[in-house]
């Protein structure tokens, strides 16, 4: 072999061994979702730009809100997109958990359904309620109860953490349910309200504009990328911020074929984008 033939030769092994690394070097990075919007959201707003960055995206679905962080946990998944941060504090607490935030996401709060009244002012006296009955969510139902006047909370109470046992006052002795949240829109045929998760709702085909009252979301109930805290400063856990912080990003979550366009944006996003 001549001197221009092994130079050839060293270059294509050269060439060889440069794809051999890259294709040995994408990564699978597996989302634990939930059925309904936030699955979407991660299919149309972040796996895109993920594969561009050289990441093969998996989904790992959940129908529960138990099984995603215990699974991610466990590192049978890499990032789960379907909570809030309250929520994943109190379940990480509780199950002795090193998850963490890693960025808050565009979000559809809760609402208060009905297919038997139109108006609040239609409850009438011993009407069942349904709402979240894990822990943290049916707090945060008890509260958006409170501040759309159906019932008082104790003053003395934290009420992050309150139950049914903290209403002061139910003026109209309505019956609360707690029920699991992923039934809560199969609890419109028998209950005259039902408290739904935004994500529970737009699933079961609801949309946000059928609620009688809709919540006002604080930063701290807008949903968010959990990840395991020891990838917290990954190099594919930067690149997951990046994609969301970017214009492609935002141009999926603003295209109004979307059902993001009605979500509450975090803090950042409104920064960042100067939006409302």
């Amino acid at each position: 072999m001549n001197i221009q033939n092994k130079i050839v030769a060293v270059l294509a092994l050269a060439l060889s061994l440069a794809a051999f690394s890259q294709a040995a070097e994408t990564k699978t990075l597996r989302f634990g979702i939930s059925p309904g919007p936030y699955g979407d959201l991660v299919a149309k707003a972040i796996q895109p730009g993920l594969e561009k960055k050289g990441y093969k995206v998996e989904f790992v679905t959940f129908q529960d809100w138990v099984q995603p962080n215990l699974a991610l946990n466990n590192k049978e998944t890499d990032v789960n997109v379907f909570q809030h941060v309250l929520y994943l504090r109190k379940f990480s607490a509780d199950h002795n958990l090193e998850l963490s935030q890693l960025i808050k996401i565009p979000t559809a709060g809760l609402g208060l359904y009905s297919s038997k009244i139109k108006s609040l002012n239609q409850l009438k006296k011993g009407d069942e309620i349904t709402l979240a009955l894990d822990p943290t969510n049916l707090a945060r139902s008890l509260r958006f109860l409170n501040k759309a006047g159906l019932i008082t909370l104790k003053v003395e109470i934290d009420q992050t953490k309150a139950t049914l046992h903290d209403i002061a006052t139910n003026p109209k002795g309505l019956k609360f349910v707690p029920t699991e949240a992923a039934q809560l829109p199969r609890t419109l045929g028998s209950a005259a309200i039902a408290v739904v998760p935004g994500n529970y709702a737009i699933s079961s085909g609801l949309n946000l504009s059928d609620a009688i009252l809709l919540e006002e979301l604080t930063e701290d109930t807008k949903n968010i990328i959990a990840i395991r805290t020891e990838n917290l400063n990954t190099p594919w856990a930067k690149d997951i911020i990046a994609v969301v912080e970017s214009e492609e990003f935002k141009k999926a979550v603003e295209d109004r074929k979307n059902i993001f366009f009605s979500f509450q944006k975090p803090d950042w996003y409104k920064t960042k984008w100067n939006v409302k």
